[in-house]
């Protein structure tokens, strides 16, 4: 053979070496076929070994966790085409399977508000989830395109879980976020799921109670009533109801402002109530919002007040024979933890995060004050820290299984 030939020879071997070494390493993803992809850098991993001593309130742990998350990007999940939700559901850690039989005699709905942050939608929905309830997701009209697709590609796995039939235009402060509720209410009223109380959140939320735990704080401390916690509407808070507000909206930046104008007095001679806009509510009670001449005056009423999500749940509460009312309750429910900025509410710790909205955004030193109350809910998280949400889905999901009887599968737990 001529010194060309075997040049040539030595070539092609060594070309055909490097391919077959690089398919070795590419092939094993190849044929996985993951219509689920998760990308995060492997450091987050490596940090979470901080979360049982963080969850603790240990100092040095928090430090540890604040420096190593400061070079993590934030998990990101990308759905694929064509879309396999047997992978999904066991790439995203759902527990699908009935956890005790005392959930799947009461369940529960669920409507969550969201617009952004994918990542946290998903990690909210996967704690909450139960195949015994049901879930109504509305996205924010004003939501990226490819958000929305994200949502319906994941919700559509799901045979208990759907996208709102009406989206609204949220505006903070304004009626849509009410609307928004509602239209969900309408949605789940005609839902073959025999839901009895329905839960409302926003994308920020985080449970701290397990269903089970959620279940027997409602059956136990309230009897199954609804759960709207406030007050009589007090002097400092008459503004939102004095005058006429109106919504501006606009992709870029929608807000409410207020009027010259005076609004007429509540319809009915209703006495407005001040309180939280969450809730938790009996479907007997959606039902009589949906219906009853009295709620549909309020609501028409409310179209043209700030924040209206704050009084309307909490006055239809109070009226005695609205079903399961709670008429004489003031602030009990234990429906939300929140820190307060020092302007706005009683705070009886700091805030190691940052605020939004007066509202705390947890940092890592904040979880132990977190899951020590007990709320059965906490806001707000976002993946502008990344482990504390890691830390605390991490607590929640071992919480849930050490509560089951059920056989627990492989994927239910989460990565360290």
């Amino acid at each position: 053979m001529s010194k060309f030939g075997v040049k040539w020879c030595f070539g092609l071997i060594l070309l055909s070496a490097i391919f077959i070494c690089v398919a070795i390493v590419k092939l094993p993803n190849y044929f996985k076929n993951y219509t689920v992809q998760r990308n995060s850098d492997v450091l987050l991993h490596s940090c979470s070994i901080h979360c049982p001593a963080i969850m603790n309130g240990d100092k040095e742990a928090c430090q540890l966790g604040n420096h190593c998350q400061k070079q993590v990007k934030p998990e990101t999940f990308h759905i694929q085409d064509p879309i396999n939700c047997t992978r999904i559901k066991q790439e995203y850690h759902f527990i699908i399977g009935s956890l005790s039989q005392e959930e799947a005699s009461y369940p529960l709905a669920y409507i969550i508000t969201i617009h952004k942050e994918f990542e946290m939608f998903v990690k909210l929905l996967r704690a909450i989830y139960n195949t015994d309830n049901v879930y109504c997701i509305h996205v924010d009209q004003k939501s990226p395109e490819d958000y929305k697709r994200n949502v319906k590609k994941l919700t559509d796995c799901f045979e208990n879980i759907s996208v709102a039939s009406k989206m609204e235009h949220v505006v903070y402060a304004g009626f849509s976020r009410l609307q928004a509720d509602i239209n969900c209410m309408k949605d789940l009223a005609s839902s073959k799921v025999k839901w009895k109380h329905v839960i409302n959140l926003c994308g920020q939320d985080f449970p701290i109670k397990t269903n089970r735990e959620i279940i027997l704080h409602i059956k136990s401390k309230w009897q199954g009533k609804n759960i709207t916690p406030g007050i009589r509407q007090p002097p400092n808070m008459k503004y939102r109801t004095e005058y006429s507000y109106k919504q501006h909206i606009n992709n870029d930046k929608s807000y409410v402002y207020r009027t010259d104008m005076k609004k007429a007095k509540p319809p009915l001679d209703l006495s407005i109530y001040f309180g939280m806009a969450y809730y938790a509510l009996t479907r007997n009670f959606v039902q009589f919002i949906l219906e009853d001449a009295r709620a549909k005056a309020l609501l028409e009423w409310s179209q043209d007040t700030y924040s209206p999500d704050e009084h309307f749940w909490v006055t239809m509460n109070r009226l005695k024979d609205a079903p399961g009312a709670t008429p004489d309750s003031t602030w009990e429910g234990n429906v939300r933890a929140v820190k307060w900025a020092p302007n706005a509410g009683p705070s009886t710790e700091g805030c190691n995060g940052h605020y939004v909205h007066d509202i705390c955004v947890y940092g890592l030193q904040d979880l132990k004050w977190v899951v020590e109350q007990q709320d059965m809910f906490a806001n707000k998280f976002d993946m502008s820290s990344p482990l504390t949400v890691k830390c605390i889905e991490k607590w929640h999901r071992n919480r849930t299984l050490s509560q089951t009887s059920a056989t627990i599968q492989p994927h239910w737990y989460l990565e360290d």
